[in-house]
Formats: structure tokens, sequence, C-alpha cells
């Protein structure tokens, strides 16, 4: 069977592989960050309230976010119970959906060219699956995967237009379009509207062409059809919580967030010029070599489906790169939604060039697995955070890599193949044998445990650390808050002392290197009861 014809039948064996892998083991780490469980507690309390419309933290209004995670979470919450598990499924059905967006662009593409794109679907699949971005956030809480799905989607409903002849197929793809950026703006606000009317803008001026006249009017119908679709949950929250909700949503969490750094998340000018490439891991080199081939279709405006593929992902690339650039808030998650293309532009690449073979990203890649794997075993050696024996096992896949990359490249399908099949297998080993106990320092999941098996489960929470709000979903209900609505953070050991005069007998976490300090203390007695090498749980009673 020639190679293009095995890759194009095992498109859709990949995409069940990936379902299964994305879905495989989402409850094997707690909590970890600022972020995942308080999401994952808004839902909760959402669902306790039976209330799908207003989000809360601690009973606080929490109107940072829309809401189509948190109707996810609570979709899986209902169905699974409250688990990490439950609140990421949403998350990894996303990635899953911007995986099918990714695979059905290219089949438009197959649909409408001959030779060498024949398998650029089945490519693409591989990339997008196996890309290390794509991976991380679809096991995590995050609105950035869901906002990615979206996007995804309507931008795939866009390209199926521009692509399609019959009128009527293309009313109907106008409508998917315009539907999904209404969900987008369910995904998280206004960005679900500016990323893709700006990548098609975008996607116009690269091929210096004017949209057709029925994309143009078809704006007086189908931006209504988005607000539609949208007002599901912004027409209530406006009814219920008016100005406050639009001051809070549109201003600070839209225009302030990204006109100043408000927030604390600062970046330079080309921070996403090295975030994005680290996103696209293990497949960065390729996507290097397709973004320097795909500058001769740009500059040629040919009117053929994979001309018209590179453009509209080289749009696709640049439109979120410049914006988000230019705001003064930067996450690495803000610019997920244009991985998409970068997975298309290498698929593409990969099927034109016969899945890479004997070309200098598939040796670059080949050479860094094997220097991965050797430093590996060094730090395994040196550190002692990661057994021997695990590391021997993830060195032996880089290995595989390397030899498939540099001895088996000039079969078509091989290294590519044996690239995704190991991000696989490596990501499965990381959260089964190693991430577990490297993150045990990031969450407070066994320490609030150890203190409710400890007699305490009725005591308020005192002293979250800025980097870690886990207790906001372990400690849900307990964790003190201010009058600024947010968790009282730790501030030294007289703000211990006083708070326990004040308040009575509370759980306070106490960084490691201040626990003696508090022990010493006369004016208290102080008990630890656990800590996870960073931070002590410490039951204060005031004397």
């Amino acid at each position: 069977m020639h190679p293009s014809t095995l890759a194009k039948r095992g498109t859709i064996l990949v995409f069940f592989v990936f379902t299964a892998f994305y879905f495989y083991g989402l409850g094997h780490l707690p909590f970890i960050g600022p972020d995942e469980p308080r999401y994952a507690e808004v839902a909760h309390e959402m669902l306790l309230r039976r209330d799908w419309i207003t989000p809360t933290l601690a009973g606080h209004l929490w109107f940072e976010k829309p809401a189509l995670l948190y109707w996810l979470i609570i979709a899986a919450f209902r169905i699974g119970g409250v688990s990490e598990a439950s609140a990421r499924l949403g998350a990894a059905l996303c990635g899953i959906l911007t995986i099918a967006g990714v695979i059905w662009i290219a089949k438009r593409v197959e649909r409408d060219s001959f030779g060498d794109t024949a398998s650029v679907a089945f490519f693409s699949a591989l990339v997008a699956g196996a890309s290390g971005g794509l991976i991380a956030f679809s096991r995590a809480a995050s609105f950035d995967i869901v906002i990615t799905a979206t996007v995804t989607w309507s931008l795939a409903f866009f390209f199926a237009f521009e692509l399609a002849n019959a009128t009527a197929q293309r009313r109907r793809l106008l409508v998917g379009f315009y539907f999904a950026i209404g969900v987008s703006l369910l995904a998280k606000g206004l960005v679900g509207f500016v990323i893709p009317f700006g990548v098609i803008g975008a996607y116009y001026t690269l091929r210096g062409k004017a949209p057709r006249r029925e994309l143009l009017t078809s704006v007086l119908w189908g931006v209504p059809l988005s607000l539609l679709i949208s007002a599901s949950w912004y027409g209530p929250m406006i009814w219920k919580h008016g100005a406050p909700f639009l001051v809070e949503f549109i201003i600070k969490h839209h225009f302030q967030r990204y006109a100043t750094n408000v927030y604390h998340h600062p970046g330079p000018i080309y921070y996403y010029l090295e975030i994005l490439p680290a996103l696209t891991l293990p497949w960065t080199a390729y996507f290097f070599a397709a973004m320097w081939r795909a500058r001769n279709s740009i500059w040629r405006g040919a009117s053929d489906a994979q001309s018209k593929l590179q453009t509209f992902a080289v749009a696709w690339l640049i439109l979120p790169l410049i914006f988000f650039s230019v705001s003064s808030s930067k996450l690495p998650g803000y610019i997920l939604p244009a991985l998409p293309a970068a997975a298309l532009l290498t698929g593409l690449y990969l099927a034109k060039t016969r899945g890479g073979s004997a070309t200098w990203p598939t040796r670059v890649t080949g050479v860094l697995s094997l220097l991965s794997a050797i430093a590996l075993l060094v730090f395994a050696r040196q550190s002692g955070k990661i057994s021997i024996v695990i590391a021997a096992t993830v060195a032996a896949i880089c290995a595989l890599v390397a030899i498939a990359t540099l001895f088996l490249r000039k079969q078509s399908l091989a290294p590519a193949v044996t690239i995704a099949a190991a991000t696989v297998a490596i990501v499965i080993i990381a959260s089964i044998k190693i991430a577990p106990p490297l993150v045990e320092q990031e969450t407070s999941k066994t320490l609030i445990q150890i203190a409710n098996e400890s007699g305490y489960r009725d005591l308020p929470i005192f002293g979250l650390q800025r980097d870690d709000r886990t207790p906001e979903f372990y400690g849900a209900g307990r964790v003190v808050y201010g009058e600024d609505h947010e968790p009282v953070m730790y501030d030294g050991i007289g703000q211990v002392v006083y708070e326990s005069h004040a308040r009575g007998t509370m759980l306070f976490l106490v960084p490691l290197a201040d626990v003696d300090l508090l022990l010493q203390d006369e004016s208290v007695r102080a008990q630890r009861l656990a800590d996870n090498g960073r931070i002590a749980i410490v039951v204060v009673t005031p004397l």
C-alpha cells in the first residue's frame, strides 16, 4: 500500500488513539497553581447552588471569566463526582475537539488537492495531538484550551467556506462560523470575537484580495446570531448584576488587563516568539521549516487549496502573535489558539516532504532527542529527583526517536509516527511516575487531608501563598478572606500570632523557614502537623 494511502486511512485511528490518551489519567495529579483550583471551586459552588449563571468563589461574586468552562466542569461533576479528573474532563474534550477541527480543515484541503497533500490530515493530526502545548493545557482546567477549541472551529468553518463552491453549502458553513463565534464569546469573552475576525482580515490582506460579497453581507445576520448564542449567559448576567458585572468583566478583565500590568503578568514584546515554538515541541524544527517554506505561497498569491491553507495558517499565527505581544499582560496560554495553525502548517510540510524524510528538521530532532536522553540520565543521577529506572526508560524512548529520525528518515511515516508515539509514552510515564513527587511542594492537598484526619476538619485556614491557591478548593469554605474578597495571604509570624489571638484556634500555612520561630513563640501554642517540603500546616492556639 502506498504510504500516503496508508496515512490517509490511518487518520481516524490516530484520532481515536489521541482521544483515549487525552482522557487517560486526568486525576493522577492534584491541582496546582493559582488558577485551576479556583476554576474548579467556582464550578463546584455553582453546582451546589444549582445556579448555572452566577459564578462565585467562597460565596463572593466572581466575574473574571465567562461560563463555558464552568458549565463543562459542572456537567462532569454531576456525572463523575467532584474530583480533579472530573474538573479536567471538559478541557480534555476541548483538546480532542481542537484536533478534530485541524483534521477537518486538512481533509478539505486533501479533497481539493492532488498528489503530495494526500496525507496532510494524517500528519496534521499527529502534530496537533502530540504538541506539548495542546497536551499540557488539555490536562488542566483551563479557559485557554476552551477558547482554542471554539476558535479552531470558527476558523475551520470559515476556511471551508473559502474553499466551497455551492451557494447553499457556503451559507451553511457561515452559520457554523457565526455559531462558533457565539460559543467563543462564552469561552473567554471578547477575544473569541477578535481572533477569528482578525485572522480573516489578515488572511485577505496577505492574499491581496477582497472578501466575497457574500461574507461581507453575512455580518448583518451572522453577528446577531453570535450575540444570540452568547446571550444565553450574558443576558441573565446583565439582568441580575447590571453595571457591576460589566465594569468588572469588560473594563477590568478585558481592557484593563490588556492595556496595563495591573494583574502582574508582564513580559517583553518578543515573549510569544519564544513561547509559541516551545508549545510546538517536539515538532519545533519542523514548524520552523514549514514557516520558511510557506513564504513562497504567500508572495505567489496562488489560489490552489494548499497555497490558501499556507496563507491562512500564517495569518492565523501572525494575528494572535501581534495582538497578544502588544498586550501589557502576558501568560503562555494566551497564544494557545495559534497552535492549531502551527499544526496545519507543519502537517502540510510533512505531507509534501514525505514525512520530512531526509530533511534537516528530521536530523535536528534526532540529535536533540539523543542529547535529551543523555541529559536526563545525568540529571537523574546527580539530583536524585527521578529514579534511575524511570530516567533510563524515558531515555530509551528518546533514543528510539533518535534512531527513527537519524537512520530511518527515508521511511515517510517512521520518523513522525515515532515522534508522536514517543511523546504520548513520555507524557504517560511522567504523569504517573515523575510528576507526582515533583508537584507535591506546589499543592496543599496532602497537607489539608492530614489536618482533616488529625481532627481539625472544621478549623479555618489562614495564610495562603500567592503562587498556591489550592486551599480554595481543598479547604473550600474554610479559607479566611479579607474585605477585598481575596484570601488573606501569609505575611510573617507576627501576622499569625495576631490573627490567632483575634480569631482563636486556626490552621496556618507557614513557610518552612518560619516554622521554628512560630514554635518558639510563647504567646501561642503551635503544632506542626505536616509539611510538603516548602510549606507547613500548623495548628495555632492563643495562650
